[in-house]
């Protein structure tokens, strides 16, 4: 309601929160609603489908990216920019820094790192990989490290947001919730919380380390998801023994 006569709002359509405010409401306001953009997935890359049928092999995946390319593609129409010259600058993209970081690829794995701890963050980071590598087992790791993470209240939020992986693990350091002043967390808890029976709970860098190691890389990806640093995990190490097994 306070988008200007003549104004545009670019929305994305399948957001509910969104709807409710981007409601055609105006005949002065021009409404343009978004999905994720047309594409295709082949061995672990994404391509997207132009108007013209083209391919454009894109750096970035997941349906979280797709609709924002589709929501800049929207604004630079707005500002007259040609189509080509955006598939041209959109094929470069690297995408932000700490979302879904390539720290190491191989013929048969990947290592990512990602940023993600928010509830929805975390399911759409974890969905976005498996369906990149549909073949490939998915080995996620979660650090919980920020206060609302942490907090026994806020937990239940995270149920069923970490069912994609196929081996689901979750860390935390006792010591950051004495830190922040929170009430301890038992790793049942935390189990119960996510909705996961079979959820690995570790609170020892260690024991996260020895788990990891022991696990068989072939055809398995690796996602690690973290504000923080698994407690000085060396995670060059890790992703190269995953990338070269």
């Amino acid at each position: 309601r306070q988008t200007p006569k003549a104004g545009v709002l670019i929305y994305d359509r399948d957001d509910e929160q969104t709807q409710l405010v981007a409601v055609p409401t105006s005949p002065d306001v021009t409404y343009v609603g978004y999905g994720p953009h047309e594409h295709v997935i082949r061995d672990g890359q994404t391509f997207l489908l132009t108007k013209r049928d083209e391919e454009v092999a894109i750096q970035v995946f997941g349906e979280h990216n797709l609709r924002n390319i589709s929501a800049a593609k929207e604004v630079c129409k707005q500002l007259g920019i040609k189509g080509k010259d955006f598939y041209q600058a959109i094929a470069s993209f690297k995408g932000a820094a700490r979302r879904l970081e390539l720290v190491q690829a191989g013929a048969t794995s990947v290592v990512y790192k990602d940023f993600a701890h928010a509830p929805s963050k975390l399911k759409a980071t974890a969905q976005a990989l498996q369906r990149q590598f549909p073949a490939r087992r998915l080995v996620a790791c979660l650090e919980l490290h920020t206060f609302s993470s942490l907090n026994p209240a806020f937990l239940p939020q995270y149920a069923h947001c970490f069912d994609a992986p196929d081996v689901a693990v979750v860390y935390f350091n006792p010591h950051v919730l004495e830190h922040k002043r929170l009430p301890p967390l038992a790793p049942e808890q935390v189990a119960a919380a996510f909705g996961r029976p079979d959820l690995k709970v570790f609170t020892d860098s260690q024991a996260l380390a020895e788990f990891l190691h022991a696990q068989s890389w072939a055809d398995t990806n690796l996602l690690l998801m973290t504000s923080g640093t698994f407690d000085g995990l060396d995670l060059g190490a890790l992703a190269s023994e995953v990338v070269g097994s």
